[in-house]
């Protein structure tokens, strides 16, 4: 397939897509608090077992039922330098609920919605009243 044709481009690159669909509809609305804000997709999350029946989630992590949808690492000072706010999203997990690409689009918007909502301390109402 030619690279213009969305078949040619893979599920993570698909699921992008929606992230920054997601992202940039918000960024107009909330330019100035998202500012500086980065946005990650990783495919699954990395958590700590402290046992092999326990799973240790932070309580910045999204999670359904245990298993982690999406992070939020606030900014911070780490050796002399800024590090910018965070908000991660896990692909894998989401893939895996959704159950056509609408529905995944869906979950994907939701999703970060809550995470800017968690970020800026507000509802997620508020960050998107269509939502």
């Amino acid at each position: 397939m030619p690279a213009e044709v969305p078949l040619s481009r893979s599920r993570a690159e698909q699921f992008d897509d929606l992230v920054l669909d997601a992202v940039e509809e918000l960024e107009r609305r909330w330019e100035r608090e998202l500012a500086g804000v980065e946005f990650a997709v990783e495919d699954v999350p990395w958590v700590e077992h402290t046992s092999p029946d326990e799973v240790v989630l932070d309580a910045d992590v999204l999670d359904d039922g245990s298993v982690p949808l999406a992070r939020v690492l606030p900014a911070h000072r780490e050796d002399g330098r800024d590090v910018p706010a965070r908000i991660i999203v896990y692909r894998r997990p989401l893939e895996i609920r959704a159950h056509d690409p609408e529905d995944l689009a869906d979950l994907v918007r939701d999703v970060v919605v809550d995470q800017v909502a968690v970020l800026l301390g507000r509802d997620p109402e508020e960050i998107d009243p269509t939502g």
